[in-house]
């Protein structure tokens, strides 16, 4: 989809309870966008009738009357195809125990379980949201981070004078189908294995070894040097475009070493170019053991920041 440059921004704003909405809208409302919080999503496209010449952020959670993922993947799908607007969906998250440490601290009941312990409410509304990340533009993993972190985090997406080509990169299981959303997908399955190694077997693309077996294959450099300049030749034809948003994908078999290798090597060239740039690791994120952060240039996101 082409946006005028004269499209408005539209972020829409979601994530598990305690993950930090609050404080992006209100980090988004310091930047000059006018912010709506827990709007009912059928109320949307009402609101965008009466017209607006201010940046717009829409604050989405579970307790929204006529919430349901179908239902704010739909919205953002139909806002898309709109050209006077830019939409892109924020998705904040978070680690289980971090928002059950959050909760305790705050002596807040969790509003999926008002009468059950927080560990019950915050599996709960996970489980709900799990689809959510998938399909977001941005994913701001604010496990780790402070008030103050995440305000100038949400600042470096989407602050007023920053309105460059916003790229995600994800590994994925070829089992479970590819993502929804990404632009450019990559199967790098023809790379050797190293599932087949046993030392290597328990690892993952992000560890020396599993990359360096990865790299190894004959058949490697030249595919990661024609993609590579593939990708950063394409990158500045989509900004230009109007692009906010571009997501690629690497899939494997198994989603844990090959297409986790060549995920976090572009991401490193990515960054090293100067282009904002985010990463997840589908399978990784599923089984607990997401990837952390590698450096300024890059953000992870997934249950372990773009």
């Amino acid at each position: 989809m082409t946006h005028s440059t004269n499209s408005i921004d539209l972020i829409l704003v979601t994530g598990p309870s305690g993950a930090g909405r609050s404080t992006a809208i209100h980090a988004l409302e310091d930047a000059g966008f006018e912010v709506i919080d827990n709007l009912p999503l059928s109320l949307t496209a009402r609101l965008l009738e009466t017209g607006t010449d201010r940046p717009l952020a829409l604050g989405i959670d579970v307790r929204n009357r006529d919430f349901s993922v179908d239902a704010l993947l739909s919205l953002a799908a139909r806002l898309r195809t709109r050209p006077d607007f830019a939409v892109r969906l924020l998705y904040l998250d978070c680690a289980p125990d971090t928002l059950v440490a959050r909760f305790s601290s705050t002596r807040r009941r969790h509003p999926l379980a008002p009468f059950e312990d927080v560990e019950t409410g915050v599996a709960r509304e996970i489980s709900i949201l799990a689809d959510v990340p998938d399909h977001a533009d941005v994913v701001i993993d604010t496990t780790a981070l402070t008030v103050h972190d995440l305000k100038a985090e949400v600042l470096r997406w989407f602050g007023e004078d920053d309105r460059r080509l916003a790229i995600s990169v994800q590994s994925f299981s070829y089992k479970r189908g590819v993502p929804r959303g990404l632009d450019i997908v990559m199967d790098v399955r023809f790379l050797s294995n190293p599932h087949w190694v046993a030392d290597l077997r328990q690892g993952t693309g992000q560890d020396g070894q599993v990359r360096d077996h990865v790299v190894a294959d004959p058949r490697f450099a030249d595919f990661y040097d024609r993609t590579r300049g593939l990708i950063l030749s394409l990158l500045p034809a989509y900004r230009d475009e109007g692009r906010a948003h571009l997501g690629i994908g690497f899939g494997c078999t198994g989603g844990r070493h090959r297409s986790v290798a060549v995920t976090e090597m572009l991401c490193e060239t990515l960054a090293e170019q100067g282009w904002q740039v985010s990463k997840r690791h589908r399978e990784l994120d599923r089984r607990g053991n997401g990837a952390v952060d590698k450096g300024p240039g890059t953000r992870d996101h997934g249950v372990s920041a773009a």
